[in-house]
């Protein structure tokens, strides 16, 4: 059983065991050890002994109530077109006790009348052991952010209180390795990612994976990005991608002197962003490769002059490379088009798409992995893809031949630094392989509450 301190990660039980044995624990020590307090006081720190002590203590005391039995631990899920008191009814307490409960959370500004369907909360709810009569809520817990929570207990009088518990938050270095299965992006979300972390480790490997044929289930990956945690386990906000693995191979992030932005590069110093990416959106199959085919609505043989990827509506789509937009409208067909000039002569093209990225015009500057579109089946179209195109001198070319000159190689100073940097990144994931834990970037005298 999980220790009732809110801000002790659980290990052997469920976060909403967790979260519940919190607010038995609060009721305890409002009716054992502490005075009335405000609705917002933090509850006092506690020992790992004394939190033992007390949870003990707690489901005792419930248990001791006259004709109760020990409090059930419920989990509750809002239902659709279903009123917060409602739900909390469903725990088998008075329809008058659960308006009760939900006046408490409204005197705390939690908004109980705009709740969602899919909202969850825990609930401690003590039932007579006669089988007759209603059951009686020992507590309530109800997260409001990943590091914040309300809890709603039953002073020592029969009356209902709420605290506001927030925990403390820290940041740390996380390594996190798994194994494909499904998209990149599904992948690397399950290690513990965020979009931002995957949008950014798509478009360190777009250029050299082709996520359609190149991924297979069961192949290894291998991510070190920073992250804030609270000291319950959730993460509160991912920062920086510092490194990642996909099939061998590792791209490392670095900032060269000099420069105004951070870059990705391979084991040996080149830089990442070298040529055009093969597959300029995430999670995407080839549909249509370039050549001759039976066009799907025209019905007869003629030249496909790009590629098509199928891929969900509203998929965004990148910048294959570093350039300059150069047309960003409808055309014919090709329904809303996008395309971009880059370096030696060559264009890309994007089209079907469902809209464009905010603010996207003609002669902007992109970079390669910036968002310019998103994935739709406007103009000549029977379905969501994307048709993307490479140009050469006003000429189409199949996209898979394309090769550009490589980008930056690090040296000197530089390089001296990077691989100082790659040899401290690779310190963390042999450590972690090891069983190591993550590797905190501040200090307990940093620790600082989260911010709701």
């Amino acid at each position: 059983m999980a220790q009732f301190d809110p801000r002790r990660q659980p290990v052997r039980v469920s976060p909403h065991l967790f979260t519940v044995c919190a607010a038995v624990a609060v009721a305890t020590l409002t009716w054992r050890v502490y005075q009335p307090m405000e609705a917002s006081a933090s509850p006092a720190s506690l020992s790992p002994a004394q939190l033992a002590s007390l949870e003990s203590r707690a489901f005792t005391d419930a248990a001791a109530m006259d004709g109760m039995q020990v409090p059930e631990l419920i989990p509750v899920e809002v239902r659709s077109g279903e009123t917060l008191a409602q739900a909390v009814a469903r725990t088998g307490i008075d329809e008058s006790e659960a308006a009760a409960v939900v006046r408490t959370l409204a005197d705390q500004d939690f908004d109980t009348v705009n709740i969602r369907a899919g909202l969850r909360f825990e609930t401690a709810v003590s039932r007579p052991r006669s089988g007759r009569g209603a059951a009686q809520l020992i507590g309530l817990t109800l997260r409001t952010g990943p590091a914040t929570q309300l809890t709603v207990t039953r002073n020592f009088d029969g009356a209902l209180r709420v605290r506001e518990l927030a925990e403390q938050v820290r940041e740390e270095t996380t390594v996190a390795s798994g194994e494909i299965h499904g998209t990149l992006h599904q992948s690397a979300v399950a290690l513990g990612a965020n979009s931002a972390v995957v949008a950014k480790m798509s478009q360190v490997f777009a250029h050299r994976l082709d996520f359609s044929r190149d991924l297979r289930a069961g192949d290894p990956m291998t991510l070190v990005f920073e992250r804030t945690v609270s000291e319950s386990g959730v993460t509160v906000s991912t920062g920086d991608l510092l490194f990642a693995e996909v099939r061998g191979v590792r791209f490392y992030r670095y900032q060269p002197a000099g420069s105004t932005e951070a870059q990705y590069f391979d084991e040996n110093g080149r830089n990442v962003r070298s040529g055009m990416m093969s597959t300029p959106v995430d999670g995407a199959r080839i549909s249509s490769n370039f050549g001759m085919r039976r066009h799907p609505i025209a019905g007869y043989r003629r030249m496909h002059q790009g590629i098509d990827f199928a891929v969900g509506y509203g998929t965004p789509v990148v910048a294959a490379a570093d350039g300059v937009v150069i047309e960003a409208r409808r055309w014919g067909g090709y329904g809303n088009w996008v395309r971009v000039r880059h370096a030696n002569g060559l264009e890309s093209g994007y089209a079907h798409l469902s809209r464009f990225a905010s603010g996207l015009r003609a002669g902007q500057r992109v970079s390669q992995g910036q968002v310019i579109a998103y994935v739709g089946s406007t103009g000549a179209s029977t379905g969501p893809h994307l048709h993307y195109e490479i140009w050469r001198s006003g000429q189409r070319i199949n996209p898979r031949g394309v090769q550009m000159p490589s980008g930056v190689i690090l040296e000197g100073r530089d390089l001296a630094a990077f691989q100082a940097q790659r040899a401290r990144i690779d310190t963390l994931i042999e450590q972690q392989r090891d069983g190591g834990e993550p590797v905190m970037t501040a200090s307990s005298d940093d620790l600082r509450p989260a911010q709701g």
